[in-house]
């Protein structure tokens, strides 16, 4: 699985939305592309979009802090965001909120309660 990345450069915020199953066979690949991205870009702001992901192991979690030092070194943020309740979980469990803030964006938040997909 390859990210999409958008770059937002008069926010300077370059997101990645992520899909799919995020296990050791393809967190590799997903860090070069958004690597690549963020040396291309560099953002002030990395959001990583976990809406369309639907499993995650310790490879995610490996995924997310990599990026966090990444964008730390740059003098970048980065934050997570819509991440399912059970890979929220592990996130949790992991401590990423130490690192990172977990969002919800309006729209996934509506998504959510209304149990049916918003336009």
């Amino acid at each position: 699985m390859i990210p999409i990345t958008e770059y937002d450069s008069e926010r300077k915020i370059l997101t990645a939305l992520l899909q799919g199953e995020i296990d050791h066979h393809c967190a590799g690949e997903i860090r070069r592309c958004i690597d690549i991205a963020i040396d291309k870009y560099s953002p002030e702001l990395l959001a990583l979009d976990f809406s369309g992901v639907t499993f995650m192991d310790s490879s995610g979690i490996g995924l997310v802090m990599g990026r966090y030092k990444l964008m730390k070194e740059t003098g970048g943020e980065t934050i997570v965001l819509n991440p399912r309740d059970d890979i929220r979980k592990l996130m949790e469990l992991a401590s990423l909120g130490r690192l990172t803030k977990i969002a919800y964006t309006a729209h996934s938040a509506a998504k959510a309660s209304s149990g049916r997909k918003v336009p």
